[in-house]
């Protein structure tokens, strides 16, 4: 085991470890805490009562946080003719298809999200050993293989803080809720955002409670409990 630093012992000295605090509560003491060297992302950890070895439990989805991530997004479009015109002026920071398809095979994922044309998709599979492991797959189920007439709606979502939460392995979900110089309010607005799309997204398969602990926690730093009896889970 690591051996913890002063800062972070002197930090977790502040949290008490048998509260589950309310996500205001959390959020301000993660924010007064956090005080490294540059601005660090606070993140959501969520344990579910679901099972990922079942496909009618598997929680999968996007939310847009109402103050984004605090971070600004690159978005990839796989497109032509028409539909590439569109994505350019709509924003997007890489546009193309067989080219940007042989570039991102070789290896380059210098970006956040990328979307797809259904028509591009039959080029596009074959970066599933490239993009899947990062998360950067294009898939219709996260709105992220669109038709052309929805290219510039996808862009603009991306860019707002659309941010994808999936269950891993472990039966948990992370998900970044925005960044420490972020108001305590708009901390609180994301993570109430988020949370209420994750519950919504709960599969039929789940019986039960379905959130079974949640914890707030900065890049560098120590977690805190929360209290999950509003999560309507």
């Amino acid at each position: 085991m690591s051996k913890r630093s002063r800062r972070y012992i002197n930090i977790e000295s502040e949290i008490d470890q048998n509260k589950e605090y309310y996500p205001q509560e959390a959020v301000e003491i993660v924010k007064r805490t956090s005080n490294t060297k540059f601005d660090e992302t606070i993140e959501l950890h969520i344990r579910t009562n679901a099972d990922p070895r079942h496909s009618d439990q598997n929680v999968r989805g996007v939310t847009i946080l109402p103050h984004g991530i605090g971070k600004q997004i690159r978005v990839l479009v796989f497109a032509q003719g028409e539909a590439a015109s569109i994505a350019e002026q709509s924003g997007a920071d890489f546009v193309g298809n067989d080219e940007l398809i042989a570039r991102v095979d070789g290896g380059w994922t210098d970006f956040d999200v990328s979307i797809s044309t259904p028509d591009m998709m039959s080029k596009v599979g074959k970066l599933g050993k490239v993009l899947g492991r990062k998360g950067l797959m294009p898939n219709p189920r996260t709105g992220t293989v669109v038709n052309q007439d929805n290219i510039a709606k996808s862009i603009e979502e991306a860019k707002k803080g659309r941010v994808e939460f999936k269950l891993d392995r472990t039966s948990l979900i992370h998900v970044p809720i925005g960044k420490a110089s972020f108001t305590e309010s708009q901390l609180v607005d994301n993570f109430n955002s988020l949370v209420g799309d994750i519950v919504k997204s709960k599969p039929s398969g789940i019986k039960g409670q379905f959130i079974k602990t949640m914890y707030l926690t900065t890049t560098m730093g120590p977690s805190l409990k929360l209290d999950i009896s509003n999560t309507n889970s």
